[in-house]
């Protein structure tokens, strides 16, 4: 292999995508294994059908948690009550939906889109607030929320499960546009946007500046607790969205169980996809890589029918192997250990053949 291959090899390996896309591959891989039409995707009455279809549908709220909590984790924080703002958003909007005179109204449900944002904007604030402000820590601040939060759901609920009929809210979660389901193309274009935004502007050099050294941005000018109070109200909005369409796929809205444990697997999904928990750098590609990663373990627990009590055992095991493959020191303490075998068998090689050669000098002497 000639010089330039092998290091045009080694540049796309040590790409920050590259160990997220080559796991999610032999996921997909893997399940087709066990289901030899797992890449086929139909079209049927002018919808798309299919296993890879499934898996960015039903994953579609996990990568708006996952984008809004990857901005907040690349300032040095963390968010643990999307989980409880995806449960407010839904029964807020449901909750109006179902008191209106006309559910299926465009206007009653652009009216309870609104609500379900506006509420989340204020939640997300005060979580700036007492981040930025007010200077509690990440995991207290979001933490009062994500209980607190839970509580308000069963509250607006009234502690039942709110069920809606409602064509433009079906759209949300459970519609089509364009042969696709709109989930896939509303949060592909948030993803999108978030990209452009903090790519193509300075934005996200700001992000990582606030995450990797807060008191040498503030020093050189830097308004961090704008930006901090910034990403948070996003990741409020990105839950909120995730919170309609997780309602709007089930046509109803339970306050006990929408969203829950979602903030686990969106951190789970940040760090598979590359970014540091200890803020200062970012990947918004990884993170749409890490929750497709997350929701494609979830698929292929059910296609291959591992039992459900090691679900979650099975989830552990897998990112803790992606976790390790990706960090650069053990691939590296991995390496060492290799070369020091290879090493170590080379004296045994000699002395095998300085034996040999003993034993051939008395044959001889004899």
């Amino acid at each position: 292999m000639s010089t330039t291959t092998t290091r045009g090899v080694g540049a796309v390996v040590r790409h920050r995508l590259f160990w997220p896309a080559a796991v999610l591959a032999v996921l997909l891989l893997a399940n087709l294994a066990f289901t030899p039409d797992f890449f086929a995707v139909h079209l049927k009455d002018g919808h798309l059908y299919g296993s890879l279809i499934d898996i960015l549908h039903f994953g579609a709220p996990l990568i708006l948690v996952s984008l809004g909590m990857t901005l907040v984790i690349a300032t040095g924080g963390i968010d643990l009550s999307v989980g409880s703002t995806v449960a407010i958003a839904g029964a807020l909007a449901c909750l109006h939906i179902s008191e209106s005179s006309d559910p299926g109204s465009l206007g009653t449900v652009l009216a309870a889109v609104g609500i379900a944002l506006g509420t989340a904007l204020v939640l997300g604030l005060a979580n700036g607030v007492l981040v930025a402000k007010v200077g509690v820590q990440p995991i207290i601040a979001t933490l009062i929320l994500m209980v607190a939060g839970r509580g308000v759901a069963q509250l607006v609920t009234d502690g039942q499960i709110i069920t809606v009929t409602s064509e433009p809210y079906k759209l949300i979660g459970g519609g089509y546009w364009l042969a696709m389901p709109f989930a896939i193309l509303l949060s592909g274009l948030v993803a999108v946007l978030t990209a452009l935004l903090t790519r193509s502007t300075a934005l996200g050099l700001l992000l990582e500046s606030v995450g990797g050294n807060p008191v040498a941005s503030r020093l050189v000018g830097i308004r961090a607790m704008r930006l901090i109070g910034l990403v948070y109200v996003f990741s409020a909005l990105c839950a909120a969205l995730a919170g309609l369409m997780v309602s709007s796929n089930v046509s109803a809205a339970d306050g006990n169980n929408a969203g829950l444990w979602i903030e686990l697997d969106a951190i789970l999904a940040v760090v598979v996809g590359g970014t540091s928990l200890t803020g200062g750098r970012f990947s918004i590609g990884g993170t749409v890589l890490g929750a497709l990663i997350i929701q494609t373990l979830s698929t292929t627990v059910y296609t291959v029918g591992i039992p459900p009590e090691t679900t979650l055992v099975f989830k552990a095991f897998v990112v803790i192997t992606v976790c390790l493959i990706q960090s650069p020191n053990f691939r590296a303490k991995l390496a060492r250990r290799r070369g020091g075998a290879g090493r170590g068998a080379a004296p045994r090689q000699r002395s095998t053949a300085g034996a040999t050669t003993a034993t051939t000098n008395r044959e001889v002497g004899a």
